[in-house]
């Protein structure tokens, strides 16, 4: 084999990287379900809850190509299947600043599902006819995407800033 060759045998994701890539996924979920859940929330005045929840949970699921952990969520995403599409054609329109956010995370949830052996292309097409899917904006590295998610989740209250270590590193581990 020449090393062409041996290098496209090589992940683009280390498997070791790949845990970590998808709990920043998963960051990103749950930052767009509460934005969503807030925006549902202010639009659908007479509804009560569960249903900005459920219907926000459904939403985000149905984008990334989740199953519900919440049985409940997934009976209420069946029985109100055209309300959830409709948020899902309204979401570029109304979240629009989460987008670039949005199309990173479903780019890396199909890398990581790629190296696992899972196709799921289908949700970044789905993202695409959509418009939520920014077809160019440019791939970031994994440790790019990881730092900016975890920067918006400080912002948005999801995660505690981390504090400064108060002795600089010596590059040798503690004794």
């Amino acid at each position: 084999m020449n090393g062409i060759e041996e290098n496209m045998e090589e992940p683009f994701v280390q498997n070791k990287l790949i845990p970590v890539m998808r709990e920043a996924i998963t960051t990103v979920q749950m930052l767009l379900f509460k934005e969503l859940r807030r925006d549902i929330q202010t639009r659908y005045t007479d509804a009560i809850e569960p249903h900005h929840t459920r219907l926000a949970g459904a939403v985000i699921n149905n984008l990334f190509g989740t199953q519900p952990e919440d049985r409940e969520v997934a009976v209420f995403a069946a029985s109100n299947r055209e309300l959830v599409e409709l948020e899902l054609r309204e979401l570029a329109s109304r979240l629009s600043p989460l987008l670039p956010l949005v199309t990173d995370a479903l780019r890396m949830k199909t890398i990581c599902d790629n190296q696992e052996g899972i196709h799921s292309i289908a949700s970044l097409l789905m993202a695409r006819a959509l418009g939520i899917l920014l077809e160019s904006r440019p791939l970031p590295m994994p440790s790019t995407f990881m730092l900016q998610v975890r920067t918006l989740a400080i912002q948005h209250g999801l995660v505690e800033p981390m504090e400064q270590s108060s002795t600089p590193f010596s590059g040798e581990p503690p004794a």
